[in-house]
């Protein structure tokens, strides 16, 4: 496939183009072509899991991978093999075809479709990547006439099937129920709601190992973002980051699968 046969599948239309950067490998096989990305913070996000996950060795899921940002980065990391999921056809198209092209066809194995979360449907994994996916349910895959209050039960119905086939797990929710702002999963839109509710819930199936909290911090002149444990001064919303940098990065240990046991 050709640098511009690529680019074409990267830019394909739909809600969620263009919204990862591109692993340094893809960007290599465009040959310098420019492309529109809309970040949320890719090798911010990357940097803090690789702190908390020993990623080396590991078999990773990656469920909802858009352009496979995570799923190839991991690999480079040296986990043992990825489980690519996605339901957009372009984007599973186009990281299947670079993942081709860098004869990573072997570790990376793309699955292009929406993952139910009923336990018979997941991976088996020592790692699973869940980020920013599941409060989309209703929207982009599950059941279309599903009420508000029914998605946050099947949501933690799903977190409880993963706590059955993945020893780890890294999490990001939205808060905002298919990404709209009139929805809101919590009253508050804080932090402090998010975190309580996974604690809270999922308590029975994950221990909560680290949340990983955006801070906005100054280097010289210039401002960076780094993703820190959660402490009493990261924990308030900080409105002037938007919405997706006040998403906590939860990194959980299953309470049922001893270690190597997936």
């Amino acid at each position: 496939m050709t640098s511009s046969s690529l680019l074409e599948l990267y830019e394909r239309t739909s809600k969620h183009s263009n919204y990862q950067v591109l692993s340094p490998a893809l960007a290599s096989l465009l040959d310098g072509r420019p492309i529109s990305v809309k970040s949320r913070h890719e090798h911010e996000r990357l940097a803090y899991i690789l702190s908390r996950v020993p990623v080396e060795g590991q078999r990773v899921a990656d469920i909802g991978g858009n352009t496979g940002f995570f799923s190839f980065e991991l690999l480079a990391c040296g986990a043992s093999g990825v489980d690519y999921y996605e339901g957009n056809e372009a984007h599973h198209d186009f990281v299947l075809a670079a993942a081709r092209q860098l004869g990573l066809a072997g570790r990376l194995h793309t699955h292009h479709r929406y993952v139910s979360f009923e336990a018979s449907d997941l991976p088996p994994a020592d790692c699973t990547l869940l980020l920013n996916v599941l409060h989309h349910l209703g929207d982009d895959f599950g059941d279309r006439h599903t009420g508000k209050e029914a998605a946050r039960q099947r949501m933690l119905s799903g977190l409880a099937a993963l706590a059955r086939t993945s020893r780890m797990l890294v999490f990001q929710l939205g808060f905002n129920w298919k990404g709209d702002r009139h929805q809101p999963l919590f009253a508050g839109g804080s932090k402090a709601e998010m975190i309580r509710f996974v604690e809270q819930e999922t308590a029975a199936d994950w221990e909560i190992l680290s949340i990983g909290i955006a801070e906005r911090e100054s280097a010289g002149d210039t401002q960076r973002i780094v993703f820190r444990d959660r402490c009493e001064r990261n924990i308030a919303r900080d409105d002037s980051l938007g919405e997706f940098l006040n998403r906590p990065i939860f990194v959980m240990r299953s309470r049922h699968l001893a270690a190597g046991a997936a």
